[in-house]
This record gives C-alpha cells, sequence and structure tokens, in this order.
C-alpha cells in the first residue's frame, strides 16, 4: 500500500494534487474533503470517495498526510492548524508576511499531536524560496531580484472582476525586459516596482458599461493596479475563451553577486520556471512534500517546517545509491 494522501478542498489545487497522485507510484488518494455536498462532486479516482469535511476528523487513522488546498486569505490560517492536530499536514500558504505566525501556529498543533506540518510549499513560497536561500549563501556578496511571469495573477483577476460592470477578467504580471536584462548582465540595479513589472488586464465588460470609468478603477486601484503601468484591453466572452482559458505562470529568481578580494569577478545564478498550470506545477510541488512529511514523521520529527528545512532526498523515491549512481 502506498502513502496514503487526503485532499482538503478540490478547486483548481486539488484538481491538480489528484493528478499529481497518479504520476507517483508510492502514493494513492484515499479520500477527499470538501465544504460542498459531496454528493455533487466528481472526482477523476474510482478507488477514492469524496466526504464532507465535517467527517475528515473520524478519519485520522485511514490517512498519512493531508493535503490542504485552501485559500491563504482566510482558509489556511485557520484549516492547516485544525487539521494538524489530527494529520500529517501540506499547505501552499503564500502570504509572505504572515508565514512568522502560520509557523508558530501550526508548530504548536503538530508538536502537541506528534505530528509534522510543512506550509508555503509551492514555487514562490517554495522553490523559489530554495534558490534565494542557496543563492545568498554561495554569493554573500550580492543583490536578490526576483521576477514574476508573464502570467495570470489569479488574485489581480478577482480583484478586476469584483469592479462594477465587469462581467470576465483576466489579469498578466509581466516583467520589463530592460530590467531583466539590466539584472542579468550584472549591473546590479536598484529597481522600483514599476520598473520591474508591468501588468496587462483582458476585460470583459456589460453591455453599455462605462469603459472609461472601468479602465479608470483598474489603473488606479491601491496594492494591485496604482504602483504600475497598466494596459487594459476591452475583449469579448468568446476572444477570452479562446485566447485566456489556460493558467500559465512563471518567472525568474536571480542573484547577482562578486567574488575575488577586490571584488573583480561577477557572478550570475538564475533559475527560472515557465508553467503552463500555475495549480498543477504548485500541486506537483506539495506532493513531492507530502513523501517528506511521511517519511519525516515515521523518524519519529514533528514540528512545523518549510522547505528551508527538508534535505532534497526525502522528496525522491530514488534511493540514495540510485540517486548517487545518476543524479550527483
Amino acid at each position: 500500500m502506498g502513502i496514503r494522501i487526503g485532499i482538503l478542498g478540490y478547486g483548481n489545487l486539488g484538481r491538480g494534487v489528484e493528478s499529481a497522485i497518479k504520476q507517483n507510484s508510492d502514493m494513492e488518494l484515499a479520500a477527499v474533503f470538501t465544504r460542498r455536498d459531496p454528493q455533487s462532486l466528481e472526482i477523476a479516482t474510482p478507488t477514492a470517495k469524496v466526504y464532507s469535511v465535517d467527517d475528515a476528523e473520524k478519519m485520522a487513522d485511514k490517512i498519512d498526510v493531508m493535503i490542504i488546498c485552501g485559500g491563504s486569505a482566510t482558509d489556511l490560517p485557520v484549516q492547516t492548524p485544525k487539521y494538524a492536530k489530527y494529520f500529517n499536514v501540506i499547505d501552499s500558504f503564500d502570504t509572505h508576511a504572515k508565514i512568522p505566525e502560520h509557523f508558530k501556529a501550526v508548530d504548536e498543533a503538530c508538536k502537541s499531536s506528534g505530528k509534522i506540518g510543512i506550509i508555503s510549499v509551492g514555487w514562490d513560497p517554495g522553490m523559489f524560496s530554495l534558490n534565494r536561500l542557496y543563492a545568498n549563501c554561495i554569493l554573500p556578496d550580492g543583490k536578490d531580484y526576483t521576477f514574476w511571469g508573464k502570467g495570470v495573477s489569479q488574485g489581480h483577476s478577482d480583484a478586476v472582476r469584483r469592479i462594477e460592470g465587469v462581467i470576465d477578467a483576466r489579469q498578466y504580471t509581466i516583467p520589463v525586459p530592460a530590467a531583466l536584462e539590466a539584472v542579468r548582465n550584472g549591473e546590479n540595479p536598484d529597481l522600483t516596482t514599476r520598473e520591474k513589472h508591468t501588468r496587462e488586464c483582458f476585460v470583459v465588460a456589460e453591455e453599455g458599461a462605462d469603459k472609461a470609468r472601468i479602465e479608470k478603477e483598474i489603473k488606479e486601484m491601491p496594492n494591485y493596479f496604482s504602483d504600475y503601468d497598466t494596459t487594459v484591453h476591452f475583449i469579448d466572452m468568446e476572444e477570452m475563451k479562446r485566447n485566456h482559458s489556460g493558467i500559465p505562470h512563471g518567472g525568474f529568481v536571480i542573484r547577482s553577486g562578486k567574488t575575488g578580494h577586490n571584488g573583480e569577478n561577477t557572478h550570475i545564478i538564475e533559475y527560472s520556471l515557465k508553467l503552463d498550470s500555475n495549480p498543477e506545477f504548485t500541486s506537483s510541488v506539495l506532493v513531492a512534500y507530502a513523501r517528506a512529511a511521511y517519511r519525516l514523521n515515521k523518524e519519529g520529527q514533528t514540528g512545523c517546517k518549510t522547505v528551508f528545512d527538508i534535505a532534497p532526498a526525502y522528496l525522491s523515491t530514488l534511493s540514495g545509491e540510485e540517486m548517487r549512481a545518476h543524479l550527483l
């Protein structure tokens, strides 16, 4: 029997976890838990059942790792500590400023239950975080740069959809090519928010809606668009479905650093991602870390961890011997 995975929440991320489990032969989907009516949910795994979230606690002995697929704003701060009392848990909490308090809450819950929790797993935070850390250790005299995109920002798209007169919207975050080029050239520029990224919106407006007002509201929206050069395109629903139905994303983590007695040599470390599906890639990272959570707990470890705390060998199905022979 493989590692028994539970999925809590069956949106884009939950569905991505389900498909990722199929690519990992040492895992099986044990159950999906939903806030919706379980009868209304069709999942793609015939051997797994759908349950109400209210029944999750009764299944503590049937699940090795619970992957929690809620949102960072209101779901995960409550759900991850709650379910850490019963299960080893993983989440993709991505509100950077609140990670310390989230870590503390999950750590307390895990230590009292003897479980492992791994938080903020995905590509940023997650894989990008690891690359920032490795690069800082190797090039202590240097600067970090993170660029996101080109990709759909789901939070920004939702913010546009909430504007009166908007039927649907997609927002793309796009790195500014000149800024990216300057960093890759080792120029170590000091870049403002506006100089690093632009934003591009594709909007389907209601018939007769005031497009000038909608565009103004978008461009002046604090925390979302006011600090960026933003372009707004009005399109019809057919074009939206044809050209903007995917959830691509990606980005770059770059560290530019100097070595030598007088800092005479420049080095650039760059890690990049180009993702057709943001949620499916995030899910694939979550599933690899679920293996680590299972193994760590089997060793008797407890408490909250992040990607910084986990050796890469714990993520792999390969033995140490196989890794040394083929990957080292």
